[in-house]
Formats: C-alpha cells, structure tokens, sequence
C-alpha cells in the first residue's frame, strides 16, 4: 500500500512540475493526454463492473474536455473554435451516454475523436517549434 501511494504521490509531482514549467500547447497536450487517461480508466472500471469509479473516471473526462472548450479562443479562432466547441460538445455527450448506457464503443468514439484532435495539436506544436529557413 506504501508503494502505491508513494508512486501515485511521485507521478503528481511529475505531473505539477510538468505544469508549471509548461508552454500553453503543451498543456493543452497535457488536457488530451489526461482526457484519454480517464477514459483508459473507464473502460477498464467499466469491464470490471466498478460502476461507482467508472463514472469518476468519466465525469474527470468530460471535466477535462470541458476545459478544452473553455480554452478555446473564438475571438482568434472563428469558425474553427466553433467547430471545435460543437465537437467537444458532442465528445461530453458520448460520453456521459457511455457512462448511462455502459458502451465501450461510445468511449472508444470519444476516445479516437480526442485522439485525432491531439493529433492534428501535437503537428500545430511541432510545425511552430521547427526553426524557419530564410
């Protein structure tokens, strides 16, 4: 029981220090891979018939997703933000229909549209951090 807990309490300071020394994109990454944790979690609580940490883990991924949309910037963003909203919308929303329904595919559609939208951030980071020629 020491051990778990002297982990989990290492892993949050990794995770804190992470944080505080982080650029904006990187936290936003740092969102998505926490957003796809919990829902990792979900799944297997889900599995295992943990009804109670299962919609824990969910309710931390529909929290994290939540600060995604929160992030966005309308203003600078325009349609795109828009579009993202209505995605991060529609992500919350299977999700808590994962959660009621118990449906592993509804997590695993979370899961994978999360995963793209990371994607397609994590090229927007590197693109930017490239040094340019001229």
């Amino acid at each position: 029981m020491n051990v778990r807990y002297g982990a989990r309490a290492y892993a949050r300071v990794g995770i804190e220090s992470g944080v505080m020394s982080a650029n904006p994109h990187k936290l936003i990454v740092m969102l998505f891979d926490g957003a796809a944790g919990f829902i990792r979690a979900a799944r297997l609580h889900m599995q295992a018939g943990q009804v109670a940490a299962k919609g824990e883990a969910i309710s931390k991924a529909i929290d994290v997703v939540g600060g995604l949309s929160s992030a966005l910037d309308h203003e600078r963003g325009g349609e795109l933000a828009g579009r993202l909203e209505s995605l991060y919308d529609y992500i919350s929303d299977l999700l808590l229909k994962a959660n009621l329904e118990n449906s592993v595919a509804r997590l695993d559609e979370a899961e994978r549209l999360l995963a793209d939208i990371a994607s397609a951030w994590r090229e927007i980071g590197e693109a930017a951090a490239e040094p340019v020629d001229g």
